[in-house]
């Protein structure tokens, strides 16, 4: 049975889900290794015939480490299948549910020394009752300048999972 790599980078946890879900959806085919991309140690990717990197955005950005992961990487991820998903709260509109129009995509793929094979962008969840109240703060203050939930007892998951089905699926096909 072939390895897959699946890296997550996140803050609250939704990323890790949206990747477990994959990872259910992969495992008659692969055997599956999730790992933290931020604190992950040295990876010899010819164990691997795929990888699959999730990124969460916080305050309108990817974790640092990602992109020092991903320069570290470049040339093995570049000579592998692989696909990046990313998952924002802003992915809940449409028009800003793509990687062609999802800003933090866009900006990603700018800033990255890799452009993977396979993208998509996942809208994420709210958990205002989970944040610390400097997060929750922020968080609400955003959501205002956005029109979105500013309940601070509301956790809401955007997430669309069928969507999500059909990336692993589009992944599976690489």
């Amino acid at each position: 049975m072939d390895k897959v790599l699946l890296l997550h980078s996140s803050t609250d946890g939704q990323t890790v889900k949206i990747l477990n879900r994959i990872k259910d959806e992969l495992s008659e085919l692969y055997h599956c290794d999730v790992m933290d991309a931020n604190t992950v140690p040295d990876i010899d990717f010819n164990a691997y015939s795929k990888v699959m990197i999730g990124a969460s955005i916080r305050y309108g950005h990817l974790n640092k480490k990602l992109y020092q992961f991903i320069e570290k990487y470049a040339e093995a991820l570049k000579n592998i299948n692989a696909a990046f998903f990313c998952v924002n709260l802003t992915a809940r509109k449409p028009g800003k549910d793509t990687p062609e129009t999802s800003k933090y995509v866009q900006t990603f793929i700018q800033k990255s020394p890799w452009t993977p094979e396979v993208m998509d962008v996942f809208a994420g969840a709210l958990y205002y009752p989970r944040y610390r109240w400097f997060d929750r703060v922020m968080i609400q203050f955003i959501m205002r300048m956005t029109g979105g939930e500013t309940d601070p007892t509301k956790e809401i998951e955007y997430t669309n999972w069928d969507r999500v089905g059909a990336f692993a699926h589009r992944f599976r096909t690489l």
